[in-house]
């Protein structure tokens, strides 16, 4: 008995992604038996995090990495990092951030919402976020008028498809922040499968998130320098203790990153993109419905399906369809989205992520629009 029945949970198909409130992903079984075996062993977590140091820095590229309980944990270490560096006084001191440098620069558009407020992440810290330029634009001039307060402790700069505005040259960020002597941070939370994108911007730290793509339990990955690195190690004496990984999430990135290394990425590209194909093919058959593929808005190496709903024809509008989905056994979850505000008109359409999903998950999403849609 699995543990919806055990438990008599909610069964999902989950088509809107790597989704906190779903559960995140799904982990290969090699990296399952790995994260079960470290239950029953016992270990020197420090010397752990070494070797975990060194499989993080061969895979990626890095001068070293450190495993943490979460991608938002990372933030508020590395931002705890930039301010104490490895000082045991500074550490132990944290949040009180008295005499130590506390202001952390970021564009306004990249203060996103995960769920929580990202700004939340740099006060745990004890810092103040510093937002420069405006929601709708941030260059790096404004960046570089922020940094110059002598109190700056780092740039924080964010990889997501929630970052608002206008794109800001993460590269050319990262080099202002250094022009004034100021550690710059890249939050990638779900860009694992562009760590050596992220690490070319420059950035003395990049974090990602281990339990999305990657696939490993709950974990975050701090990669980068290795005294920045080491820094953040050492918040494991102050508020660190609270945000640390476990020996089964060490351990289980460990083996979500063999995995990965033996994973052949044109093949799986490729059959992700086939995947979409297929789905949006059949998808536009149905009355009402316009399928197309659009590519990851950060670059990630797979498309979404984007479905446009013709509410005459299909007898909802896009947002009562995702709600019709949402309200079915299995739940179907899928995103939503709003086209062409800049012009004052609001096109609602659902998009869906296909990466983690079966066959047969497809062909429930289908079976399930069909039943929804009228003449279908």
């Amino acid at each position: 008995m699995g543990p919806h029945d055990q438990y008599g949970l909610t069964r999902i198909v989950n088509a809107r992604g790597t989704y906190t409130p779903l559960g995140v992903s799904r982990s290969d079984g090699r990296v399952a038996a790995a994260a079960a075996e470290a239950l029953g062993e016992f270990f020197v977590m420090a010397e752990l995090q070494d070797v975990a140091s060194g499989v993080v820095a061969g895979v990626t590229g890095a001068e070293a990495g450190a495993v943490v309980h979460c991608t938002s944990s990372a933030l508020t270490l590395s931002v705890a990092a930039a301010m104490t560096g490895d000082s045991a006084e500074r550490v132990a001191a944290l949040p009180d951030s008295t005499g130590m440098p506390a202001r952390v620069v970021l564009p306004a558009g990249h203060a996103v919402d995960y769920g929580h407020p990202l700004l939340q992440d740099i006060r745990l810290a004890g810092a103040t976020p510093v937002p420069a330029g405006t929601a709708a634009e941030c260059t790096v001039a404004d960046l570089e008028a922020a940094l110059a307060h002598p109190d700056t402790a780092c740039l924080l700069l964010v990889s997501s498809r929630l970052v608002r505005g206008a794109d800001i040259p993460l590269a050319e960020a990262v080099a202002a922040a250094h022009r004034r002597g100021v550690p710059a941070v890249v939050d990638g939370a779900a860009q694992d499968l562009r760590v050596a994108e992220l690490l070319a911007t420059g950035a003395d730290l990049v974090l990602v998130s281990g339990q999305k793509y990657l696939g490993s339990p709950t974990a975050g990955l701090v990669l980068g320098r290795a005294g920045m690195v080491r820094a953040v190690r050492a918040q494991e004496k102050g508020i660190g203790r609270a945000m640390k990984a476990s020996k089964e999430a060490v351990l289980g990135v460990l083996a979500a990153l063999q995995v990965r290394q033996e994973l052949d990425l044109d093949a799986w590209r490729r059959a992700q993109e086939d995947k979409a194909v297929r789905f949006a093919e059949r998808a536009g058959t149905l009355p009402g419905l316009g399928a197309t593929l659009a590519p990851d808005p950060t670059g990630l190496p797979f498309s979404r399906v984007r479905l446009a709903v013709d509410p005459s024809r299909a007898g909802l509008d896009a947002a009562a369809l995702a709600l019709a989905l949402q309200a079915g056994s299995p739940q179907i979850w899928v995103m939503t989205e709003e086209r062409d505000r800049a012009r004052g008109e609001v096109h609602r359409e659902l998009v869906l992520e296909l990466v983690p999903l079966t066959g047969a998950e497809t062909d429930v999403i289908l079976e399930r629009l069909a039943a929804l849609l009228p003449g279908a």
